[in-house]
This record gives structure tokens, sequence and C-alpha cells, in this order.
């Protein structure tokens, strides 16, 4: 049926020999390439799709340059593109089929490279594809979108880099997420993915994309952790944007995504049904968090990342899981992880940790319960390790968790009915098994780290080995366990237990002279420890012998001289004879080369894939590479060099005091500095003010001189005259300007009140002319006689009224000249220059001015009374005007009603008489027909008629009489 459908497409033969394939897909892209018709290119593009997962090389080889362009040039037709994109992306893409060997998978992954590298020798095909993807049919865009996927597998970076220069093309490929089709949209996850690994810049335009709204909200639409395999991609394309991305990080904090997280971690009591989609779902939203918190981040990112997410309740939803009951093992063991991170230096969050409960009775710390699966042989290994990374996490930059974790381990602490996680530690250090060994020493070492208090109250536990026997200390027991251990049998004393013990002593003793001091106090551990490095052991035990030389080297750096038999001297002596000081360096070399030294110094998660390679810490790598080379120097210097080394130190340390102290001075002083600068700033403002007060002081006194001379001149007294008339004339003087000045301001305030009554009578004459016109309008419009005979009365009194008010302005007018005349003379008094001889003269002068101010105020007050009754009598013609016009409004609105209803009758009639007319007229034209036709009429009718036609006419005349008698 295929090769009938062939020949009938390219019109061929049904006999003959049948053509290969690599012929009829030469044949179909001749067809491609030189049909004119549409419909002949879309059945050759449709077959050579069919054709393309068989002769994928072919196909390939022969048609991919048709096939780009029929994408150039038929964008007009949806189908034909359709084809076209699938063909391509058969032949691009690598299919995953399980049941291919290794070598037909490589091939066709070649292959898929060969196609791929073709299409991309044009970048303009990635933006051909690019437009092509806007296209909005299914046809067109769905493939669209797994072909670029398809190009973005086989080569990444380069594909990356022509959608990057494209204008608007990661902007396209973000709409795919908004597309209502869920086929097209969960394909555009997947391209996005591809897209965004391993390039900051394309996942710094996604996320202002608005990337994390959709995905966030794709991801609730989607059922969240119950979701399907959408969450899934949703979640991976989350990660690929934020980790080792640290602006995204930030954008997302900032954002206020992270609260947005809590309720992804809500899981409900029964926790029975957990599908294996929801546990792919939780470990993603697990690892997703710790992206965030990762400690390869920046501190001050990962700090405001934990901060945030113990203010949301993040990390309480965490530690609910954490003690829940039903959450699978892979689950469980990433939360502890989660939480780990969480809480890894942050003191709020630690703190929060150190409080949480197990929901156990008698309830239980969180830590407790964990400390117990860690030192547990049955508990899976992962979950192990996940325990003992919390722990460390939970001590990291902790002092205080440090302290309340070796408190449990002193005598006044210990409580019997109660499992501490002292005795859990102690409990694991010496069982049987070498894990907890090895996990019990890591976790005590790392309460120890860095806090030289709690390693000296370590040196205070004792312990019961054995009834009879006196209890031993911790430091004791552990050398013991080594010692003894390798006296016994040293083939079946693990290796872990001893790397974990020594590390626990290395980390113990230094930076902590009283502790070397006491592990040198045991007579048996020195020799101990030299044995172990001088002997020629197997490959295993390299590690321990390097151990072994880096704790004596602690012992000789970290050594204060106090024992007389192991001072630094002796012991370097001892290394010289026993093992050599270069056999010594060596050995201490086997703790660095070592494979497993370099993985665990990468991470601080203790990550092994096998319990036999659990050996190194983290945070002791970073104390070997701290110490190797002063212990190498230590031991290859000579009592000379030390002595000289000390007084350079001693030197050194009085220089530095010397200068600590001069520092402390300098702070001192310059706090001094700036107080005083403060002081003088201070200060400095204070004399600015004085100084503006003293000028305006000064100014002022100044005008005061200027008054006193002028006065001085007024009142200048006569040479010759007698002291009495000199200050009676003084008086009189200064009694006359005050008086003058008064009576200055009491003109004033007359003009001011002549202008307002001047004002008021203004407004007076306009109200009279208003109630005038009004009182006239009234006296026309009224019917009775009383009103009219009101308004008279009415207008008499205004006019009475007006001409009163007339008399006292011109009144006020004839006072206001001789106020005025009185000013200009009281001026004329004023600057004329006083004399005893005239001050007698000046006397009565003012006393009639005074005697005329009296009776003006009388005459003013008289006024102000006058005016008070104006305005009284005139409140009383407004309300009586009011009430005329109200009556007058009344009367006119009547008569408008009745002239509206006059002119209503009147065109009433008219219409009537129009009506009689045509009727009588039809009348008259009947008659007039029945006459013609022969028919008498009756005269009385004729009367009648002529009778109403005169009646009529009647009534015309007497309406229009009417309507001139109204006007």
């Amino acid at each position: 049926m295929t090769m009938n459908f062939f020949r009938g497409v390219m019109g061929g033969q049904p006999a003959g020999p049948q053509p290969t394939g690599a012929e009829t897909i030469h044949k179909l892209c001749d067809r491609v390439a030189s049909s004119t018709l549409l419909e002949d290119r879309r059945d050759a593009v449709r077959a050579l799709k069919s054709l393309s997962k068989k002769y994928r090389l072919e196909v390939g080889t022969q048609a991919m340059d048709h096939l780009v362009h029929i994408l150039q040039t038929d964008r007009s037709d949806s189908e034909i593109l359709g084809y076209a994109l699938d063909t391509l992306y058969n032949i691009i893409c690598n299919d995953e089929e399980e049941e291919q060997d290794e070598n037909a998978q490589k091939q066709d992954e070649d292959l898929g490279v060969l196609f791929t590298d073709k299409f991309l020798g044009d970048s303009e095909n990635v933006t051909l594809l690019l437009t092509l993807l806007e296209e909005f049919d299914f046809h067109v865009r769905w493939p669209g979108v797994k072909l670029l996927t398809a190009l973005l597998k086989n080569q990444c970076n380069q594909v990356q880099g022509v959608i990057l220069v494209s204008p608007m093309g990661v902007s396209r490929l973000m709409d795919l997420l908004a597309d209502s089709r869920e086929v097209i949209r969960n394909d555009g996850l997947l391209l996005l993915q591809q897209l965004t690994k391993g390039n900051a810049a394309i996942q710094k335009i996604v996320a202002f994309e608005n990337a994390f709204e959709r995905l966030l909200d794709i991801i609730t639409e989607e059922g969240s952790s119950d979701g399907g395999i959408v969450v899934e991609d949703c979640l991976l394309l989350l990660v690929n944007l934020l980790k080792n991305n640290s602006s995204n990080q930030n954008f997302f904090k900032e954002g206020s995504y992270i609260q947005r997280m809590k309720p992804w971690f809500e899981v409900g009591d029964d926790n029975s049904g957990w599908s294996a989609q929801k546990v792919t779902n939780l470990h993603l939203m697990l690892q997703l968090v710790r992206v965030m918190v990762s400690p390869v981040n920046s501190p001050g990112a990962t700090s405001s990342c934990q901060k945030s997410m113990y203010q949301c309740g993040l990390l309480q939803q965490l530690c609910t899981i954490l003690m829940a009951t039903g959450v699978p093992a892979d689950i469980l063991t990433e939360t502890i992880n989660t939480v780990s991170e969480v809480i890894r230096g942050s003191q709020i969050n630690q703190d929060y940790f150190a409080s949480v409960n197990a929901p156990s009775n008698p309830p239980r710390p969180a830590i407790v319960v964990l400390l117990m699966s860690m030192v547990n042989e049955r508990q899976p290994f992962v979950l192990r390790c996940a325990v003992l990374y919390c722990f460390q996490c939970f001590l990291y930059k902790n002092q205080k968790g440090q302290g309340e974790i070796v408190a449990t381990l002193l005598p006044s602490t210990i409580d019997a009915n109660s499992i501490s996680a002292g005795q859990l530690l102690c409990g694991g250090l010496f069982s049987a098994d070498s894990l907890s060994n090895w996990c019990a020493a890591v976790a005590l070492a790392h309460a120890l780290q860095d806090n030289l208090t709690q390693k000296e109250q370590l040196l205070r536990v004792q312990l019961a080995t054995s009834l009879g026997k006196p209890p031993v200390s911790l430091l004791q027991q552990c050398t013991n366990i080594l010692s003894q251990g390798d006296k016994i049998n040293r083939r079946g004393s693990k290796v872990q237990t001893r790397v974990g013990l020594l590390m626990l002593l290395c980390t113990w003793i230094s930076n902590c002279p009283i502790a070397v001091t006491h592990f040198l106090h045991n007579q048996e551990n020195v020799p101990f420890l030299t044995g172990q490095i001088s002997e020629n052991l197997g490959e295993d035990e390299r590690l321990v012998q390097g151990l072994c030389a880096l704790l004596l080297g602690i012992c000789i750096y970290y050594n204060d001289n106090s024992l007389e038999n192991y001072t630094k001297d002796k012991l370097k002596q001892l290394i010289e004879k026993r093992i050599g000081k270069e056999n010594f360096v060596e050995k201490l070399g086997f703790v660095t080369k070592h494979e497993l030294y370099s993985r665990a110094a990468q991470k601080p998660q203790p990550v092994f894939p096998s319990p036999e390679q659990m050996l190194f810490d983290h945070e002791f790598t970073k104390l070997v590479k701290e110490l190797e080379g002063v212990i190498t120097k230590a031991v290859h210097k000579t009592s000379e060099e030390e002595k000289k080394e000390e007084e350079v130190k001693k030197t050194l340390e009085q220089h530095d005091s010397i200068v600590i102290q001069y520092k402390d001075l300098i702070r001192d002083q310059d706090t001094q500095i700036q107080e005083l600068r403060e002081q003088v700033s201070t200060l400095s403002l204070n004399s600015e003010q004085m100084q503006n007060q003293i000028a305006q002081q000064q100014s002022q006194i100044q005008q005061h001189k200027d008054q006193y001379n002028i006065l001085k001149l007024k009142l200048g007294k006569d040479s010759q005259g007698l002291s009495s008339s000199q200050g009676e004339g003084t008086h009189v003087n200064g009694l006359h300007s005050e008086e003058l000045s008064q009576l200055r301001e009491e003109v004033e305030e007359l003009r001011r009140q002549h202008a307002l009554q001047h004002t008021q009578l203004s407004d007076k004459d306009s109200l009279i002319n208003t109630l005038r016109c009004g009182a006239a309008a009234a006296a026309q419009t009224a019917e009775g006689g009383a009103g009219g005979s009101d308004n008279t009365e009415l207008l008499r009194e205004v006019e009475s009224l007006r001409s009163r008010v007339q008399a006292q302005c011109a009144e006020i007018s004839q006072l206001q000249t001789e106020r005025q005349e009185l000013i200009r003379r009281a001026e004329a008094v004023s600057s004329v220059p006083a004399s005893s001889s005239e001050s007698s003269a000046d006397t009565v002068t003012v006393s009639e001015l005074e005697s005329r101010l009296a009776a003006q105020t009388t005459e003013a007050e008289r006024l102000k009374e006058e005016c008070r009754g104006l305005r009284e009598g005139h409140a009383g013609l407004e309300q009586q005007l009011a009430s005329a016009t109200s009556t007058v409004a009344i009367e006119q609105t009547e008569k408008t009603k009745l002239q509206q209803e006059v002119q209503e009758s009147k065109k009433e009639q008219d219409d009537l008489l129009m009506l009689l007319a045509d009727q009588d007229q039809k009348i008259l034209n009947l008659k007039q027909r029945l006459r013609d036709l022969g028919e008498t009429i009756d005269e009385d009718e004729d009367e009648l008629d002529a009778r109403d036609q005169f009646c009529e006419d009647d009534d015309d005349d007497n309406e229009e009489e009417d309507e001139e008698n109204n006007d």
C-alpha cells in the first residue's frame, strides 16, 4: 500500500523493479524543489515525513535544505509547515529506545549531532524557527517546540548563543508557558529546561520575564506535591534558574517567593499513601530549598534566605515533616539535609531547632532522636550521614549549642532518668560498630571546633569503665582504645574507628595547651605514637600513621613546656632519634595525599558511596591544611632558632601590646576630638546667634539715640531760662506730642467710619431704588386696594429715611472738613519749635482741641446711634418688602395660570369653529348638489343655516372685543 501511494504521488509505473529508499527520497526531493503547485509539494513533504524515521540518514542528507526552503517560502500554509517541522524533528532527534544496543544508540546520537550541525550551519535557521513559534496554529507551534528542544539537546551552547542575540528570542519562548493548550505548555517547560542549562545570562532573562510567578502558579494549579509530571518539570526548571545564580536567588527572595513555598510541605496526618510522583516532587521541592541556602552561596545571601525561611514558617514546616511518622526514608533523609542547611550558621534558626521536640511520651528533643538514629547500625547509611550533617550544621558557629552538648557530659548535669546527647555520643564512640565510632567522634569534634572553653570543659568528663575500677577521663579512654586495639589485634582493629578517634584527639588538643598537657601526662601516649609512626606498615595503615604524626606534631607546636619530660626540645629529640625528621614529615604528608582527603575537602556535607570510604571530615581537612606547614617548620627548628623565634615573638608581642595601647590612645583621642568638634560647632552656632542679637540690639540702641537726639532738638531748652520753666515746657511738649498722636489716630478712625457709612448709604440707595421699582410693579399688578395703600406708605417712609440719611451725610462731610482743618492746625503747631514763651499758648490750643474733639466724639456717637436706627428701620423695610414681593409673586403665578387656561380654551374654540365651518361647507355643497339633481330644499332650513351663520359671526366679533379689552 505504501509503495503504491508513492507511485501514485510520483507518477511511477506499477510494474518493474521497486525503487530503493534512497531513490524514492531523491524523487520526492526533486518534486519538493520543482513543483509549482502547493498541493504537490505538500504531498511530497508528507511522504518524506513518513520515511524520515526508517531512512533517517537519506532524508537528512538529501532533504534538509529543501525542508528549510519550505519553511522560508510556504509560510502561508500551516499544513506543509507542520510536515516539514516534523520531518526535521525526526532526523535530528535521537530516539531513546530501551531495546537498542549501545552501538545503535551511539550511531543515532552521532547522526543527531551531524544533522544538528548541518541545520545550525546557518544561524538564520534558528531565527526562522523562533519566528515560526509565534504562529498560534497547533500543527506549526508544537513541532517547532519539539524541534528546538532537540537542537538544544544536541548542541546546547551553540543554540543558546543564537537565541541570546536574537531580538525577543527568550520572550517568544516564555510565551509558551501562557499557551492554553497543555501539550504545548508542557513541551515548552522541557524546552526552557534545556535552554537554561549552564547559561547564567539566559537564566537571568528568563527570571526577569516573570518566570517565577508563572511557574509557581502552574505548580499550584497542578496540585503542588500531589501533582503530576508537570510539577516535576516546573521544579526542574526552577532549580536550573536558581542554582549557582546569585542574581536570580536574590530576585526570588526579594519577590517574596520563598513564602509561597511553605504550602508545599504541609503534609497531612495520614502519610500512608505516597506515590512515586509525589516522592519525586517533594524531593525536588526540598532540593529547591537547599539551592537557596547552599553553603556554596555567598554568606550574606544565605543568611538572608535563612532568615526569611524562619520568618515565614518554612523551617517550622520542615521540622514537622522531620518528626512526622510514615514519611518515606528518602524524603526523610532529604528533609534532614534541608533542615541542616537552613540552620547552618544561623543563630536564631539553630536556637529554634534546639527547642523542637519529638511527639513522644515523654517528649524528647529532636537532636536526641536524630542522634539515636545516627548511632543505630540498623538505620540506612544515607540517613545516618544526614543526621551527622544535621548535627554538624547545628553546631557550626554556634558556641551556645556547643556548650549545651558538652554540658550533657559533665557530672553535674547528668540525669540518670533521661537520655542526653552526650550519653548517645559516648555510647556511639565506644560501641562495637565502627561507623558509629566514626560518626560519634566527628560529632564530638564539632562540639569542640574553635571553642577553647569547651575543650577545657571536656577534660572534666569522667567515665566508669567497669566495676571496682576508678573512673578515667574521656581523653584517657580514647587513647586507651587506640593503644589497646593495636596491642590486641592490629588486623581486627578497624581503620575507621582509629581514624575517627585520632581526628577527635587532634581537634581537641589543637590550640589548647592544657589539653596537650593532659595528653602528655599519660606516659603511654608518646611511646604509642612514635611506635606507630616509625613502623613500616601496609597501605591501609599509612593514613593512621599520618594522623599519629599530626597528633604528635600538635603536641610539639602547642606545648607550653609545663612537663619536664615532654618539652618541645625533648619531643623533637625523640622524633629525631626514633623516627627521623624526614621520615616524620613524609608520614605527615600521607594525610593530604590520601584520595578521600580531597573529596572530603570539597563540601561540608558528608557524602560517601559506601561506609568504608567514610574517613575524613570536611572541617578536619581545614585543620590539617592549617597545621601541616607549621608543624613541619616546628620539627625542623633547632633550640637556638626556637629561642630566637620566641624572643622575636615576645618582641612582637610587646610591640603588638604597645601598638594596641597606642591604638586605644588614638581611639580615645579621636573620640575626644570628635566631642570637641561637636562642642566647637555648637559654640560657633551660639556665637552666630549672639552676634545677630548684638547687631539687633546695636541697631535698636542707635534708633533710640536718633529718637533721643530728635526729641532733644524739639525740646531744646533755653540756656538762659530757669530750670523750673524748662521742666514745665518739656512736660507740656511731651504731653502735646502724645495728644497729637492720639488725635491723629482718632481722626483716622473717623475717616474709616465715614467711608464705611458712605458705603452703607450707597447700598441703601441702591436698595431704595430696588424697593421703589418693586413697589411700583406691585402697585400695577395688585388687584386689592389695601395692598396699594400699604406700598404707598412704604414709599413715603423710604423717602423720609432717605432725606434724613442725606442730611446726616452732609453733616458728616462738614465734620470731616472740620477735622481736616484741625489736623492741619495740629501739624502746623507740632512743626513749630517749642519754647518757654509759647508753652502757655500751646496749652490753650491743646485745650481747645480737646474740647472740640470731645464734641466731635459726642456727635460721632450720636451719628452711630442714628445709623443703628436706620439699620433697624431698613431691616423692617426689607421684611415688609419681602412679604410684598412674595404676595406679588403668588398673584403673578395665579395670573399666569389663568392666562394659560384662557389660551387653551381659545384654542379649543378655534378648533370647534373650524370643524363647524367645514361641516357647514359640506352641507352647502350637498344641498347644492341636491338642487342640481332636482330635489327641493326646505326654505326654513336655509333660514336656520343663515341664522347659525350670523350667530357665528357675532361670536367672532365678541371674542375680538374681549381680546382688545384684555390688552
